[in-house]
């Protein structure tokens, strides 16, 4: 069980930095500053932080319009879903989390 304490941990932390660097671009934005790269919110996004990246798009109304990020990040997020219910529930009893 502690194996998914520190899981929990990390989706909570990556999830949370994803959603604060979708407010903290979209502030720079609006202040016509120095930006984050759409690379690094990706990255954010690709680590596990997919969800954090959804909310902080539609909560701060950013990135709602580029394609790569209304589609891009929903797909991440699918995917991602995808791998913990396989390795949850499907996969071979020595690699299941649970």
């Amino acid at each position: 069980m502690q194996v998914l304490l520190y899981i929990a941990i990390y989706l909570l932390a990556i999830n949370l930095a994803g959603f604060t660097a979708m407010g903290i671009d979209k502030r720079k934005a609006r202040r016509n500053k120095w930006r984050i790269p759409e690379a690094t919110l990706f990255l954010f996004a690709i680590f596990g932080g997919s969800l954090g990246c959804l909310l902080g798009m539609h909560i701060f109304h950013h990135k709602t319009q580029k394609s790569a990020f209304y589609i891009g990040i929903p797909v991440i997020l699918g995917i991602q879903l995808v791998i913990a219910l396989y390795f949850f529930f499907l996969a071979p009893l020595k690699f299941r989390i649970l």
